[in-house]
């Protein structure tokens, strides 16, 4: 059993399980009762994903330092006592079942969702 962790929309792997949508919005254009079925989540899970004014600010921007300043921010909104025990729900469930998380950019060295996988990991999950 283990956490992938996935761009949204992108085929489904065998072994994936369950996608959480970890995104601020549900993909524009799809209705919900087909966002499964075009392989973008089962369940949203907007709580994981950056705020809304940490988006406004240009999310990852285009230099490192910009990336840094990013990394550092969406780490403080993790940190807040809702957020740690969303992320030890999910870490202590990976022992147990097979999901994915995942968000809708294409570079994932510049997603929140290579921060997130650091998080995951961080408190316990086992990455597959």
């Amino acid at each position: 059993m283990a956490l992938r962790v996935v761009r949204l929309g992108s085929a489904r792997e065998r072994g994936e399980g369950l996608r959480l949508g970890t995104v601020r919005h549900p993909p524009r254009g799809v209705p919900k009762d087909q966002q499964a079925a075009k392989n973008f989540y089962d369940v949203w899970v907007p709580e994981l994903a950056p705020s809304a004014e940490l988006l406004r600010r240009g999310q990852a921007g285009d230099s490192a330092r910009d990336w840094s300043t990013f990394v550092k921010r969406y780490r403080r909104e993790m940190a807040a006592p809702e957020k740690v025990h969303l992320l030890r729900l999910l870490a202590a469930l990976s022992a147990t079942a097979d999901f994915s998380v995942g968000c809708y950019c294409v570079d994932e060295t510049r997603c929140h969702r290579a921060v997130l996988q650091a998080l995951l990991a961080e408190h316990g999950a086992v990455l597959a």
